[in-house]
């Protein structure tokens, strides 16, 4: 009912933003009146306010966030294929180094394969973060 007061004759409201400031005290907004005067908002308010007016600007503002979005998800999916394939050029070097220093020749095809997989494993929290098996646990698909 508070807000009755507010309307004009015709239902609609009839409020400057100066009224509007005062009658509610309204924080993030400042109106001024002069030569250098004008309404003022925070962020937040003006794209509220900008989205309420415009069906089109608030189109606009949901398709360039959406827009953004996807060019962030790009960018961390190129940074990750990059680090891929860091690790793919250096995957010979490293099991050629594992051959020649790690592996006693004594050790069977299991048990060299474990040592293998361990350092691959080394490799991919050095670069990753994550072992495969995590990695594997964190995206099913």
């Amino acid at each position: 009912m508070e807000f009755q007061e507010f309307r004009n004759e015709r239902g609609r409201l009839s409020l400057s933003p100066k009224q509007w400031i005062e009658k509610v005290q309204a924080i993030g907004i400042k109106s001024s009146s002069g030569r250098y005067g004008g309404t003022y908002a925070h962020v937040d308010i003006a794209l509220e306010f900008a989205s309420w007016v415009s069906p089109e600007f608030k189109l606009y503002v949901i398709k360039e966030y959406q827009r953004l979005k996807q060019s962030e998800s790009y960018q961390h999916q190129i940074e990750w294929n990059v680090k891929r394939e860091l690790a793919k050029v250096n995957y010979v070097i490293h099991t050629d180094a594992v051959k020649a220093h790690l592996i006693p020749a004594e050790l069977t095809k299991k048990q060299i394969g474990f040592i293998y997989a361990n350092e691959a494993d080394l490799l991919n929290v050095a670069l990753f973060g994550l072992t495969a098996k995590e990695f594997r646990l964190e995206n099913p698909d």
